[in-house]
């Protein structure tokens, strides 16, 4: 399943490619999806400044072991990405 959390799995794991093609399905079923797009001009190098992984959370995702640090995660990628 294609969503825009295992799309940014994959951005911080820096399969940028993987994540992007993800971004561009999801926009083709629902055109209006403003993450995707602005997703796909981050990945498209549309947009000057990318931060880059947070290696901090990246270790944490690593590592993560209980449903409760997954949701922690998300929160953390949601708002991230806003």
């Amino acid at each position: 399943m294609q969503t825009l959390t295992l799309a940014n799995i994959y951005e911080l794991q820096g399969l940028k490619e993987e994540a992007l093609e993800i971004y561009k399905e999801i926009l083709k079923k629902d055109t209006n999806n403003s993450d995707a797009k602005i997703a796909i001009r981050r990945l498209s190098g549309m947009r000057k400044k990318f931060l880059g992984v947070d290696t901090q959370m990246k270790e944490f995702f690593i590592k993560m072991d209980a449903d409760i640090e997954f949701n922690e995660f998300e929160r953390w990628l949601l708002k991230s990405w806003n």
